[in-house]
């Protein structure tokens, strides 16, 4: 009977033997991915999709994140940053719209980008007196609709959320959500995306009989030299890119306005772009890229954001 008893013992110090083997095994893998970055692992042709691809990134706020994901994955990034954004230079009419809601609460509020609310936020912390608080306070029980997900995003920062988010993240989309409500003598608070007035949007809230107090929290400025943006338009004329990605319509506005001062630059740029897949992070730069007679190739379908756009250049330039 101590045959068995003794064999017995022996498998379950084999059996913890193995576990601890297995264990300390998996400890080791744990500390050397700790202390190794992404990119000091070995790398295979698919963690590369995109090698030997060339893309210009036109983008300014974030584009050492979206140029990093673009090269991680084996890509060529032509950086070109074509606008900035800055804050309002009167920060007064904005912290008058900021106190308006404070005091007399509006019976809605439009936010039209997580930029605009950012941007008030930082006003207000930088304004002092409980302004920031006040604001998130009064702002909490406001019906609030948004766009698209990016004012969601910021709305959630500061323990918030919409109430509601448009059928489609585009001023359309706003004015379907809102087509068939009783908007009379309503006080609505809009949040402008940079200084475009969004005349379609203020003229349907008014027309609706809606009393409408608008805010334009940043604004767009140009962010490199004429020259530098000269060169991409050279780059794109020769085709010496695979794609170019566009995060946002301001970005269309100033190349085209650039090419523009070239004899034919708008229509050779046109022209090259047909030859070059052309990326937009969401409708709203697509409907600009269409409105100026540029094919959109690629754009996620539902999260219009920079980690599904690199997703779908991957699917497509992969």
């Amino acid at each position: 009977m101590s045959r068995p008893y003794r064999c017995m013992g022996r498998g379950r110090m084999g059996a913890w033997s193995l576990l601890f083997r297995f264990s300390f095994v998996g400890w080791l893998r744990t500390m050397w991915a700790l202390h190794h970055s992404e990119s000091e692992m070995p790398m295979t042709i698919e963690d590369k999709p995109l090698a030997g691809r060339r893309i210009a990134v036109p983008e300014s706020r974030e584009l050492d994140l979206f140029a990093d994901m673009l090269i991680k994955r084996g890509a060529d990034v032509l950086r070109c940053p074509l606008v900035s954004i800055h804050d309002a230079p009167d920060p007064q009419p904005v912290l008058a719209w900021m106190r308006e809601l404070i005091e007399q609460p509006f019976d809605q509020v439009i936010l039209l980008t997580g930029e605009g609310l950012r941007r008030m936020l930082a006003l207000a912390e930088r304004q002092g007196d409980g302004l920031r608080d006040a604001f998130v306070a009064a702002l909490g029980p406001i019906p609030k609709l948004t766009r698209g997900p990016k004012p969601g995003a910021a709305l959630r920062k500061v323990g918030l959320r919409p109430d509601r988010v448009a059928v489609a993240p585009t001023t359309e989309g706003v004015i379907e959500t809102l087509k068939g409500e009783n908007l009379l003598g309503v006080r609505i608070g809009v949040q402008l995306y940079g200084t475009d007035p969004n005349t379609r949007l203020i003229d349907f809230l008014t027309g609706a009989g809606a009393q409408v107090k608008t805010v334009a929290p940043y604004i767009y400025a140009d962010d490199v030299e004429d020259a530098q943006v000269d060169r991409l338009i050279d780059a794109l004329l020769a085709v010496e890119v695979d794609a170019i990605a566009f995060t946002s319509a301001t970005q269309v506005r100033r190349l085209l306005q650039i090419a523009k001062r070239r004899d034919d630059g708008e229509a050779m740029l046109l022209s090259a772009l047909e030859r070059i897949k052309v990326a937009a992070v969401g409708p709203v730069v697509a409907d600009e890229l269409r409105e100026r007679g540029i094919n959109v190739d690629l754009m996620p379908e539902s999260s219009f954001f920079m980690k599904p756009l690199v997703r779908e250049l991957v699917k497509v330039l992969g």
